[in-house]
C-alpha cells in the first residue's frame, strides 16, 4: 500500500504570497496547495497523509486564529501562523491554542520551513497516535460484556481472587475470562495490556452492566 505525500496547505488572499510559498515548498519536494479564503480550504477534503496549514491571520472572509478557533475540536492540520502585522496578543492567542510558530513578514525561508516541517512531525506523531487507539478501540469491541467487566479490574492490579469477588464468580473462571481478554486484545504481558488499557482511558467508569458469568 503507497504512503500518503506530505502536503502544505498555504491560506493567504494574497495571491503573490500563495505563489511565493508554492515555489518555495516545490523546490523543497514539499507538495502545496494554496487557498485565497479559509472558505475554500475549509471545502477541502481532508488529507490522506501528514499534513500542515501554513495561515496568515487576516483573511477576506474569517480571521485566522477564529479559523483555528473553530478547528479546535477536529483533527485539523498543526498550524504555523503568518502575518504582515503581527502583534503580541495575537501570536499569544496562536500558540496557546496550539499553533507551531507564528512568524510575521518578512520571515526567513530558513525559519518557515523549520517550522513546516515541524508540524509535518508533529502531524504524523499524532495520526500514529489515533491509528493505535482506533486498532484498540476495534480488539475492545470484540470483547463480552462479562469481559468488559474484567478488563478494568484487572488493569487496576487486582488479583484474580480480588477481581472474581467483586464480579460474583469463581476464580477459575474470571482466569478464564482473563485469558481470552489477553488474546483479544493481543496484550503480550499484564502490563502491555494495563498499557492498552489507559490509551483507552479505561477505569471503573467502563464496568458494564452485570452480566451472567
Amino acid at each position: 500500500m503507497s504512503q500518503e505525500s506530505d502536503i502544505v496547505f498555504v491560506v493567504d488572499d494574497d495571491f503573490r504570497v500563495r505563489e511565493a510559498l508554492a515555489d518555495l515548498f516545490a523546490s523543497k519536494n514539499l507538495d502545496c496547495t494554496a487557498f485565497a479564503s479559509a472558505a475554500e480550504y475549509l471545502q477541502c477534503a481532508p488529507p490522506g497523509g501528514p499534513s500542515c496549514l501554513v495561515l496568515d491571520v487576516s483573511l477576506p472572509d474569517i480571521n485566522g486564529l477564529e479559523l483555528q478557533s473553530s478547528m479546535a475540536r477536529t483533527d485539523h492540520p498543526p498550524i504555523v501562523f503568518i502575518s504582515g502585522h503581527g502583534d503580541i496578543p495575537s501570536s499569544v492567542r496562536a500558540m496557546k491554542a496550539g499553533a507551531i510558530d507564528f512568524l510575521t513578514k518578512p520571515w526567513k525561508d530558513e525559519d518557515l520551513l523549520h517550522a513546516v516541517h515541524q508540524a509535518l512531525e508533529q502531524d504524523r506523531q499524532q495520526r500514529k497516535v489515533r491509528a493505535e487507539l482506533l486498532e484498540l478501540e476495534g480488539r475492545l469491541a470484540t470483547l463480552t460484556p462479562r469481559e468488559r467487566e474484567v478488563l478494568p479490574l484487572v488493569a487496576r492490579g487486582l488479583l484474580n481472587k480480588q477481581a472474581a469477588a467483586q464480579l460474583g464468580i469463581s476464580e477459575v473462571t474470571l482466569q478464564i475470562h482473563r485469558g481470552r481478554i489477553m488474546q483479544k486484545m493481543k496484550a503480550n504481558s499484564l502490563a502491555d495490556l494495563v498499557r492498552m488499557a489507559a490509551k483507552l482511558d479505561i477505569g471503573e467508569q467502563h464496568l458494564a452492566g452485570r452480566s451472567p458469568p
